[in-house]
C-alpha cells in the first residue's frame, strides 16, 4: 500500500478523532461499568494537543492495520461504481459512434442483434490472442455481431499497419474479415509493408491502396476512436464494449460468453 494512502487514511482518522475528543470535551461522561476497560477523555481544562492525537492514531493503526486494507477497498468500490456510471452516459450519448460508425470493420453477423465492440492495435500480443476468442465465438453465434474499432497504441509501425488496414476496408469491405485475421494472426511485427503484402494477395491494388491511404478522413476516424477510448478509460488493448459494460484485457471466450448473456438478458429486461 502506498505512503500516500497510508498518510491520507491517517489524517482521516485523526481529522474524525480531534472531532470525537473535542466533543467528548464538552459533554459530561455516562459512569461506566465496572467490566468496560476504562476509556481516556480530554477534559475540557486539559485538551489534547496535535502530537497526542497524532500518537492515538498512530497506536490505533499499528495495533488495527487492516483498516487501511478496508479504506482502500472501500474507495476502490466507490471508484468502481462511479466509472460505471460513467461508462454508462459515455455508451448512451455516444451510441452510434460505438456501435454502428462507418469507419469499423465488422465481422460475424453484420444485422446480428448483440454486438461486440473490440479495440484492438494489430501489434498487441494479447490481440492476437484475443482474435481467436472472436473467430470461436462468431463461428458458435449465428447472431453475433463484432465491431472491430481500430486503435494503434503502439507505435508508428502500428499507425502505418492500421491504415493501410482502414485503407483496404474503405476499397474492399467484402474482404475486410480475411484481410484482419492474416494481419493480426502474421509472425512477427505488423507493418506498413507487410499489410499491404497481404492486401496485394487479397487482391487490392497497391497504387489504389496507397492513395486511400492518404485520405484525411482516415485520420479522423483514428481521432474519434482515440476520443471515444479516452471516455470509456481504455489505455489498453484489447478492450471491449459489451452492452453497457466496458471489459478490459484479453479474457477469454468463456468470460466474454458470460458477458455476452447477460448483455442479452438486460437487454430482454430493458434494464
Amino acid at each position: 500500500m502506498s505512503k500516500a494512502i497510508v498518510l491520507g487514511a491517517a489524517s482521516a482518522i485523526a481529522a474524525v478523532a480531534m472531532l470525537g475528543f473535542g466533543y467528548a470535551a464538552g459533554k459530561p461522561q455516562a459512569p461506566q461499568a465496572a467490566t468496560e476497560q476504562p476509556i481516556l477523555v480530554a477534559q475540557a481544562d486539559t485538551p489534547l494537543g496535535r502530537p497526542e492525537i497524532e500518537q492515538i492514531v498512530r497506536d490505533y493503526l499499528i495495533a488495527n492495520p487492516e483498516i487501511l486494507r478496508d479504506m482502500q477497498s472501500a474507495l476502490d468500490a466507490k471508484e468502481k461504481e462511479e466509472q460505471r456510471v460513467a461508462h454508462l452516459q459515455v455508451i448512451e450519448d455516444a451510441k452510434a459512434d460505438i456501435f454502428n460508425a462507418a469507419y469499423d470493420g465488422v465481422v460475424g453477423n453484420p444485422v446480428g442483434k448483440t454486438t461486440i465492440v473490440e479495440f484492438y492495435d494489430y501489434n498487441c500480443g494479447f490481440c492476437k490472442r484475443a482474435n481467436t476468442d472472436m473467430i470461436a465465438l462468431t463461428a458458435a453465434d449465428p447472431d453475433l455481431r463484432f465491431v472491430l474499432k481500430e486503435f494503434p497504441i503502439l507505435g508508428p509501425d502500428s499507425q502505418k499497419a492500421h491504415t493501410v488496414s482502414m485503407a483496404f476496408r474503405k476499397l474492399m469491405p467484402e474482404k475486410f474479415g480475411e484481410f484482419h485475421n492474416q494481419l493480426i494472426d502474421a509472425k512477427g511485427r505488423a507493418t506498413e509493408a507487410s499489410a499491404i503484402k497481404i492486401a496485394q494477395s487479397l487482391g487490392a491494388d497497391e497504387a489504389a491502396l496507397r492513395e486511400e491511404m492518404k485520405n484525411p478522413a482516415i485520420t479522423e476516424e483514428f481521432a474519434r476512436t482515440y476520443d471515444l477510448a479516452n471516455k470509456l478509460s481504455i489505455t489498453g488493448t484489447p478492450s471491449y464494449v459489451i452492452g453497457t459494460e466496458v471489459v478490459y484485457g484479453a479474457l477469454g471466450t468463456e468470460v466474454l460468453t458470460e458477458k455476452i448473456a447477460a448483455a442479452r438478458a438486460c437487454t430482454d429486461a430493458a434494464c
